[in-house]
């Protein structure tokens, strides 16, 4: 799906209420789509969608729930290592997937599953890692999508510098880091954000803040709204619905295009819940209550954008039912991927770590083959 006709402008007006009110002591929140499935409007940012481009979004998220699904079972079945479920934070990802370009660069952490389907990466090349068949799985560039990056924070680091060397390169395109709220405690992104400011580099820092750093919530991590951070730096931040796509596709756009004009960063903070766990190593029931994931399971992205659908008539029910057959077929196909996936050259790890070879390197290498070997003689 392209999103073409979306770029974010000013709304018309409406007799409906603009965005989401604050609540007493809240931050602004910049919201499209109640969740009731209501369309509303916000005076600085609004967005345009045919009919065709809203089941194309409703599509993106329910095809990456299914995925990031299957995945999870998977890793429950022992096909996988570990995985990082995105569930609950569809539409933060594909709204702002959706808003770039193809020309843009996006640097992903390890949970970046919805925006890796919006850049074209095969959801099976994103299991080779957790599956330890391959070190990524995919070409940088044949995206700009750059590899999963597990260091918490460093990307920031890496799409800074990628975004003033684009600037420099005098490219109108623009480079978008994505992060969580824990992150946002760590050195290298106040870092990324020094330079990005000092250098107006065109990149857009969007933070998933899923209230959850593991374990610690976010009222740990900061005194502030994440979102208010970046005025200490210089440049402008937004709070944004994670769970509306409509309001993240619109903000992000925005933020994108400031970028590509020589307007600098930005910092996007999208307010949405990590309805899983952080990973399957994880167990959050010893530090949430039920309670709490009840609140935002009123709050489901797919669900929200379902009600807008059926109540405007922009789908009927032939549509979601062709499209839960297109998400069974693609769990098959990844299902099947997975457990065919050829295991690794053992020897591999020695190769490409000193363009002429090294003689420690050698040594280990032979060392490692003969260990290898022992298996087989005590077999026979």
């Amino acid at each position: 799906m392209t999103v073409d006709s979306t770029a974010a402008r000013k709304p018309r007006r409406s007799s409906k209420r603009a965005g989401a009110k604050k609540a007493a002591g809240e931050p602004e929140l910049v919201q499209l789509l109640t969740p009731e499935g209501d369309r509303v409007e916000h005076p600085d940012y609004s967005i345009d969608l045919s009919p065709e481009e809203l089941r194309g979004l409703y599509r993106d998220m329910v095809l990456t729930r299914r995925f990031d699904g299957e995945a999870t079972t998977l890793q429950r079945q022992g096909e996988l290592g570990l995985w990082a479920s995105l569930l609950g934070q569809e539409a933060a990802q594909i709204g702002s997937g959706r808003a770039t370009r193809d020309d843009d660069y996006v640097f992903p952490t390890y949970r970046e599953h919805g925006v890796a389907w919006c850049r074209g990466v095969d959801p099976t090349n994103l299991l080779g890692m957790f599956r330890g068949v391959n070190h990524g799985g995919w070409d940088p560039n044949e995206n700009n999508f750059h590899l999963y990056t597990i260091v918490i924070g460093s990307q920031a680091l890496h799409a800074t510098g990628y975004a003033m060397g684009v600037a420099k390169d005098g490219a109108d395109s623009a480079v978008i880091a994505y992060f969580g709220d824990g992150a946002s405690s760590q050195g290298d992104v106040a870092e990324a954000f020094t330079f990005a400011a000092v250098y107006n580099a065109p990149v857009v820092f969007f933070c998933q803040n899923n209230q959850w750093a593991i374990s610690e919530p976010t009222e740990r991590q900061t005194r502030v709204p994440l979102y208010q951070r970046a005025q200490g730096y210089g440049f402008p931040g937004v709070r944004v619905d994670g769970n509306d796509v409509l309001a993240v596709l619109a903000v992000t756009k925005a933020a994108l295009e400031r970028a590509r004009t020589g307007e600098g960063p930005m910092l996007i903070e999208a307010f949405t819940y990590r309805m899983g766990a952080h990973t399957t190593s994880d167990d959050p029931t010893k530090y949430r209550r039920d309670e709490e994931r009840e609140l935002w399971e009123a709050k489901d992205p797919i669900l929200r954008l379902r009600a807008h659908l059926e109540r405007e008539g922009h789908a009927d029910e032939a549509f979601f039912t062709a499209l839960e057959e297109e998400a069974d077929a693609l769990a098959k196909r990844v299902r099947d991927a997975v457990r065919t996936m050829p295991d690794p050259d053992d020897m591999a790890i020695f190769d490409n770590i000193y363009a002429d070879g090294h003689a420690l390197v050698d040594e280990e290498r032979a060392q490692f083959a003969a260990y290898q070997a022992s298996f087989a003689e005590e077999s026979n």
